[in-house]
This record gives structure tokens, C-alpha cells and sequence, in this order.
């Protein structure tokens, strides 16, 4: 492990967004500064902001100026870009012209938002995202299999780097904190066209659907799902409840990255049901913390069977502060 250092942070992603990116940033930079780090967060919340297109819960923050003068006065010893937005152009700009070694990480599949939402060819953003993580020293992914497939479209110096999950708020629970007809699948996350909710609510499913979370897409499939339970943003302790209060959860992206949701749940004794697509293929062993199927329904049936002691262990198996010691690892450090 290195010694104390000065590392700066830019991310176009961070509180108040909830989202996996926030989450696994604010998590990872309290656990670099419990190490001794200094850090420094080049985020929106420090400038003026617009809202994102098609998208207003994001804040998009357009200071180029902001960011040289915040990084220059840091004097980082390494710098990382966690975001491809106007913030991590800014930092990769000044690292450039600064001749600074800089580090990427890809958390977000913009080629397939951007073709779902603005009809933009998954060809040209991926040319972009080749372009921005091209210049780094390494570029961090959260699985192997998306390593595999990024570094088929032509990206290079991709290494792994995993996410963690706090298994003390997220544990085992009271079963019985939903009032509603069992079994329960739930489904935790921002409500958004990408996430592909539509697959898991058309389900014909026993029981009782739950959502927690909210975005975009919300409103126009709760008036098409009036019978899923629609519990909207949970945070904390009252998440966790939820988590344990059900029986399966379910995972219905195929464009996620990762998925810390399914650790979460798996954390709470949650069996996870999911499609096999990169995420729930290297988060999910089949019959030991979920179970994985082309046919989500028949996935969902065959969480049910599954241990929800094994999937406690399986979380435990993760941590923040490991995510944080792998991330020191991973930097590109500045000489003196």
C-alpha cells in the first residue's frame, strides 16, 4: 500500500445523483481518506450547473476554468477521471496540456443510452469513449467480461477493477416488512428506460411485484403497472429493510456495468434473478446467490430455491476498503 498521498477525483457523478456511480465513488473516497489520503472531489456540486437533456435529475457542470484552477492548486500525485462528461473532458484536458499521467474508469454504457434515448449510433460513441479513456495510463472496468468486450471494440490498457458493499447495513432482517402476498420480487434502482424494468414488471409472477426508486420512466409505468408497488427512493437502514424484507430480487438491465444492487441484495440474504449478460454473469453463480436465465421468469422461479445463507457469504466476500486499496493500486502516480 502506498503512503499518504494527494489524489484528485473528477466525476461529473455525485451527490445529490443516486446512482451506482455516486454510490461506489462516495463509498470509495471514505475509504481513502480512513486510509490517510488526501482527496480531492472535482464534482458539480462545486459549480453551476444545467440540467442534463432528456435526463433533468442530472446535473451537468460546464467549468473548464473550475477544474484547471481546483487541480492545480491540489497538486494531486495522481489524478482519476471516473466520468466521461464535461468535468472528466475538462481533467483530461488539463492533464494533457500538463503533461500529467491520469487514470479512466467506465461505469456507464453511454453507447446504449445514447441509441435509446437520442438515436445516436452506439458507432460514434464509442469512437468518443475510445478517444477519452485512450490517453489514460490505464482504464478501470468492473468485471472481466466487460474487459473482454471492450477490449474487442479496440480499447486498450483495460484492467479490472471490482466494487464492494457495506454488509453492515446491508444484512439479513425482519421477512415479514411487506404487508403484501408472498412471494416478493423486488427490483431496486432508477426507474429509466436503460434499466429495462418493463422485462421484470410484464412478468406473470406470483405474489407481489415492488420498486423502489424513481426517474424518467416512472411515471408512465406506474399508470401502465397500477398493481406493482411503487415505494420510490429508500435510503439507509429503510433500504436494507426492503432488501430483506423480500424473497427474490430482480435484475432486469442488460446495459448495467456492474449492478451493486445485486450485492446489496445478496448482502441482505437476497437470492438475485437475472438475465446473463455481463454484470449478473460475474456477480451471479447459478443455485449458489441467484440463479440466471434468457427467461427471466424462469429465473426468477429458481431464486426462490436458493439459500439465503449462501448469499450473505457470497457478500461478504466484498468490502469497501478492499475496492479502495485495489483502486491505490491501480493509479498512475505523478513523479516528482
Amino acid at each position: 500500500m502506498i503512503a499518504s498521498t494527494r489524489i484528485a477525483l473528477v466525476t461529473d457523478a455525485w451527490l445529490p445523483q443516486v446512482n451506482g456511480v455516486t454510490t461506489t465513488w462516495t463509498r470509495v473516497v471514505g475509504e481513502l481518506e480512513n486510509l490517510g489520503h488526501d482527496v480531492l472531489v472535482v464534482s458539480p456540486d462545486r459549480f453551476r450547473t444545467i440540467p442534463c437533456p432528456r435526463y433533468p435529475e442530472i446535473r451537468l457542470a460546464l467549468s473548464w476554468s473550475g477544474t484547471r484552477r481546483l487541480l492545480a492548486s491540489h497538486l494531486p500525485d495522481a489524478v482519476h477521471l471516473a466520468t466521461e462528461g464535461p468535468l472528466g473532458l475538462a481533467g483530461r484536458r488539463y492533464c494533457r496540456r500538463a503533461g500529467l499521467p491520469f487514470t479512466t474508469s467506465l461505469h456507464t454504457r453511454f453507447p446504449d443510452y445514447l441509441r435509446a434515448y437520442a438515436g445516436v449510433p452506439e458507432c460514434l460513441t464509442y469512437r468518443f469513449m475510445r478517444w477519452f479513456h485512450g490517453a489514460a495510463a490505464r482504464t478501470l472496468v468492473p468485471t472481466p467480461s466487460l474487459k473482454s468486450e471492450l477490449e474487442a471494440r479496440g480499447f486498450r490498457n483495460i484492467v479490472c477493477w471490482t466494487r464492494g458493499v457495506d454488509t453492515e447495513l446491508f444484512r439479513p432482517g425482519v421477512e415479514d416488512f411487506y404487508p403484501l402476498q408472498r412471494p416478493i420480487f423486488l427490483s431496486v434502482g432508477r426507474v429509466a428506460i436503460e434499466k429495462n424494468l418493463e422485462s421484470f414488471l410484464s412478468l406473470d409472477l406470483p405474489g407481489s411485484k415492488v420498486v423502489v426508486g424513481d426517474g424518467p420512466a416512472r411515471q408512465a409505468l406506474e399508470r401502465r403497472f397500477p398493481e406493482v408497488h411503487w415505494a420510490g427512493f429508500r435510503y439507509g437502514e429503510e433500504l436494507a429493510r426492503h432488501y430483506a424484507g423480500a424473497d427474490v430480487f430482480v435484475f432486469p438491465s442488460r446495459t448495467d456495468t456492474f449492478g451493486i444492487v445485486m450485492l446489496e441484495a445478496n448482502a441482505c440474504g437476497l437470492p438475485v434473478a437475472a438475465f446473463p449478460v455481463p454484470g449478473p454473469v460475474d456477480l451471479v453463480v447459478d443455485g449458489r446467490n441467484g440463479a440466471l436465465g434468457d427467461d427471466l421468469r424462469t429465473a426468477c422461479m429458481a431464486a426462490l430455491d436458493v439459500d439465503r445463507r449462501r448469499c450473505r457469504e457470497w457478500a461478504e466476500r466484498h468490502s469497501w476498503r478492499r475496492c479502495a486499496e485495489l483502486l491505490i493500486d491501480s493509479l498512475a502516480w505523478i513523479g516528482p
